[in-house]
């Protein structure tokens, strides 16, 4: 047999050639199909830190429009409304600079509630009674409260997307 058809014929190329055509796979997130439209409630705040409940909705609506296939509607045109509450926002030091007494890292974890209705039958589509995210800052090296919190908001924005995709 010739080298090149004993090349063809070895399973060490065949069965990867085959696995690499496909078997469905699908690039898209599945998202539910029988949602066209989405209105993000302006989230409350029990906290008294500036600001943090708008930056939030911001962050959602931003991330709904660039990962989903949902518009932005009105409240009373939408098929699912998005509604929340930040809960708390806590930060601790990670470590002190011995020479300045200053903290070298601050962690901060926000707390918020959430829950994705169906406007048009009343069903709770996702509810999330306590939904924690984590993030940290550095002090010394010019990061500030807002920034960590700007991480942290856009980060429990992605994630909050990730929890509207539909179950397998």
């Amino acid at each position: 047999m010739e080298l090149r058809t004993r090349f063809w014929m070895s399973p060490l190329v065949t069965l990867p050639l085959i696995g690499m055509t496909g078997c469905g796979y699908t690039t898209t997130r599945p998202f539910r199909t029988d949602i066209q439209t989405i209105h993000v409630e302006m989230f409350h705040s029990k906290e008294f830190r500036r600001e943090l409940e708008f930056r939030l909705t911001e962050a959602i609506v931003k991330r709904i429009e660039m990962d989903t296939p949902y518009r932005m509607a009105p409240q009373r045109t939408a098929d699912a409304i998005l509604t929340g509450e930040i809960l708390a926002v806590e930060n601790r030091t990670f470590g002190d600079d011995f020479d300045l007494d200053l903290p070298r890292e601050i962690g901060s974890t926000v707390a918020i509630r959430f829950r994705l209705q169906d406007m048009r039958s009343g069903e709770i589509l996702v509810e999330r009674p306590r939904f924690v995210y984590q993030t940290s800052y550095i002090p010394p090296v010019g990061e500030t409260f807002s920034d960590g919190m700007t991480r942290a908001l856009d980060g429990m924005a992605e994630q909050i997307v990730e929890a509207m995709e539909s179950s397998w």
